[in-house]
């Protein structure tokens, strides 16, 4: 049977990297989790002071951007691949809420979106990935054979997002979380370069009131049409 790309873009938190997970073991495929990319950027950036709260040195950043190697290496007991930045493991570091607040000015950078969507070509070249993302289907592989565009409201992912914070120890308020979904949004949504958009043949799913399972499985369903038809 023939292999396909999938791809899936949509908002923060609204469950792309779960059912990306979910839908790359059911199919025996490669997931690539290429918003850990970005955050991994981000976080070599942070740890070189060249962003925070009043600063953004994009400039000094790109000049580094070779220095800069990204690796994903599976780990059994876990079941998924876990993000490495030059060597070492950084997988939880980048999925603070500090990290958060600044991928998206990070992922605004032309040679910091270059860079990654070169790399994220390669990895899909032999097809038989499911990749997620904000312009996966747009940018990446534009001639995806599935596209889907997952979306929820503010405050449903916030309130996710909260929990998932909250479950890893950090102290947190709702109203930050939510103020960081809504600034990521926009920033996503308006960047110049490669902005989060619809892609015209993406099938939209919005998963604000919809469980895991139901979710997967009519997702599920949606690909498994796609490759019978190949």
């Amino acid at each position: 049977m023939q292999k396909i790309t999938i791809a899936i873009d949509g908002f923060s938190s609204t469950g792309k990297s779960t059912i990306a997970k979910q839908l790359a073991k059911a199919l025996g495929y490669v997931y690539v989790d290429t918003g850990a990319m970005y955050r991994a950027v981000t976080l070599f950036a942070m740890r070189n002071g060249f962003i925070d709260e009043n600063k953004n040195e994009a400039q000094a950043l790109v000049k580094l951007l070779p220095k800069i190697n990204l690796k994903f290496v599976y780990n059994e007991e876990l079941g998924f691949a876990e993000m490495y930045l030059n060597g070492d493991n950084v997988e939880k570091e980048i999925r603070t809420l500090e990290v958060s607040r600044n991928v998206s000015e990070i992922a605004a950078i032309e040679q910091v979106r270059f860079k990654l969507v070169e790399m994220q070509q390669k990895m899909g070249e032999e097809k038989g990935v499911v990749m997620d993302g904000r312009d996966i289907g747009t940018v990446v592989f534009p001639k995806a054979e599935l596209k889907l565009f997952m979306t929820a409201s503010a405050e449903k992912r916030a309130s996710r997002r909260y929990k998932e914070l909250l479950d890893r120890g950090e102290e947190v308020t709702f109203a930050e979380v939510l103020k960081n979904v809504e600034h990521r949004d926009h920033l996503d949504s308006h960047r110049e370069v490669s902005p989060l958009k619809l892609a015209a043949d993406a099938i939209e799913f919005d998963n604000s009131d919809m469980g895991l399972e139901e979710q997967f499985e009519r997702i599920l369903n949606y690909a498994k049409r796609v490759i019978n038809k190949q």
